[in-house]
């Protein structure tokens, strides 16, 4: 079973998360989790980015979560398939949702994209294995602006997942200056060993989220020292803090082989 016992030190870097993080991130509960992934690397300039959040309904069985998982795993067979993980997240920031799981694939294009979410095997593991048992799902899917040189996570990599709900009527530009600062922080946080961004494409599920990042460090070390450059932290969110209503953060680690 993959979990984490925080730190008192851990905790206190929740409410300084290295980037647009606006309430305490809230414990999660322990939760198995398990990994999935094809050893495949993609030429495209075009790479698809696909997360979805998922919010476990109280009390229910911890089989059901782990068939959940294991299935939703299991998806990583298909063809049009780059990467796929799904498990427990670590924490999340956000004063109006917790999320207990998290799925990110990718894949070489939007047609690609539509093909895995229309499979009849997804479908099924959608229809028996997540409705019945979550209360709340979200999914964001993106164009990532640059190619990822590591289409596979590594097992043990830590995954942290922005996505930004912008103040109304900003134009294009702020967007753009938005999704510039992102760009910017692997260049400010050493510790970020690739990064990439984007504008969602799919708003029937996002909740208004609209633009979207992720952050892969090596490990949840790396993350934490991070979020401890208080200074730097502070700067990055005045940049962009005017242009931004609300923001999600999910913290996420790519589970290893062993913890199937």
């Amino acid at each position: 079973m993959l979990c984490m016992t925080m730190s008192m030190r851990a905790r206190s870097l929740l409410s300084t998360t290295f980037f647009l993080t606006f309430s305490p991130p809230k414990r999660l509960p322990k939760l198995k989790s398990s990994f999935s992934v094809k050893s495949a690397m993609s030429s495209s300039s075009s790479t698809i980015e696909h997360v979805v959040l998922f919010k476990v309904k109280p009390d229910v069985d911890s089989s059901k979560v782990n068939t959940m998982t294991s299935n939703l795993n299991d998806l990583v067979s298909l063809d049009p398939v780059l990467h796929l993980t799904a498990g427990p997240v670590i924490r999340t920031g956000s004063s109006l949702f917790t999320f207990t799981h998290m799925l990110h694939s990718r894949y070489n294009s939007k047609t690609d994209l539509d093909a895995y979410s229309q499979h009849p095997k997804h479908l099924s593991v959608v229809r028996e294995s997540v409705l019945p048992i979550c209360e709340d799902i979200m999914a964001v899917d993106w164009v990532a602006d640059r190619t990822p040189t590591t289409m596979v996570l590594q097992p043990g990599s830590a995954v942290r997942i922005t996505f930004l709900k912008l103040k109304e009527n900003l134009g294009e530009e702020v967007k753009d200056e938005v999704l510039g600062v992102i760009k910017g922080l692997k260049e400010k946080f050493g510790a970020i060993e690739e990064i990439t961004c984007g504008e969602n494409f799919s708003p029937a599920r996002a909740k208004g989220f609209s633009i979207a990042s992720i952050a892969i460090f090596k490990g949840v070390k790396e993350m934490e020292e991070a979020d401890s450059n208080q200074e730097l932290v502070k700067l990055q969110k005045e940049k962009v803090k005017d242009y931004v209503e609300s923001a999600i953060a999910v913290d996420y680690v790519v589970p290893s082989a062993s913890n199937l």
